[in-house]
């Protein structure tokens, strides 16, 4: 493949990425119990359709079609935040949670907007580095914003009791298994190294 082609196709997967996010944000505004959160959620999201605007300028400048790449990585990512939402927990741990898969989704979208940036550089496409450059800079102030908000929140949830943990669902003890497992094939490859 050709830098040109796996270019488009990160591009591709970017706006697969923005895509998936235009319709998870609403779900963490409306799930987060902190009105700041929620707030900072919806307005993400509207910065998030502008997102997905440039991205097809870029697509237009090409005269490449957007689709056609899964962004499996934001797949897994929302998912996470999708986890966090059902979990039996209340005030501020609940918040934390969310907080914390915001920023797994921020930083998801910083490092592709940052390689698709240095590849329309090695390309000496300028004003497309540009473009992308403008939601680098939105990826950035929003995990500064979701910190931010996030500190008040994770000092709220630290004066919070320990809440009497439930059973186990089938995902969290699914989830809990597979760690166990990554963490065995781990220590056997850490061995080796070590």
């Amino acid at each position: 493949m050709s830098l040109k082609e796996v270019f488009i196709d990160e591009l591709r997967d970017m706006y697969s990425a923005e895509n998936q996010l235009v319709k998870a944000l609403p779900k963490l505004a409306k799930g987060a119990n902190n009105p700041k959160l929620g707030q900072l959620f919806t307005d993400h999201l509207e910065e998030t359709k502008g997102q997905v605007l440039r991205l097809k300028n870029i697509f237009d400048l090409l005269e490449e079609k957007p689709t056609g790449q899964h962004c499996s990585g934001m797949e897994g990512v929302i998912e996470e935040g999708s986890d966090a939402l059902e979990k039996n927990t209340e005030g501020a741990s609940f918040d934390s949670g969310i907080i914390g898969a915001a920023l797994r989704t921020e930083h998801y979208e910083i490092a592709g907007y940052q390689a698709c940036i240095s590849m329309a550089n090695a390309l000496n496409e300028s004003e497309i580095a540009g473009i992308l450059t403008e939601s680098l800079n939105e990826e950035l102030a929003a995990a500064e914003k979701v910190t931010s908000v996030g500190q008040a929140i994770l000092a709220k949830a630290v004066g919070e009791p320990n809440q009497d943990n439930e059973p186990k669902t089938g995902k969290e003890k699914y989830s809990d298994k597979k760690s166990k497992e990554d963490e065995s094939e781990a220590a056997v490859a850490v061995g080796k190294h070590g």
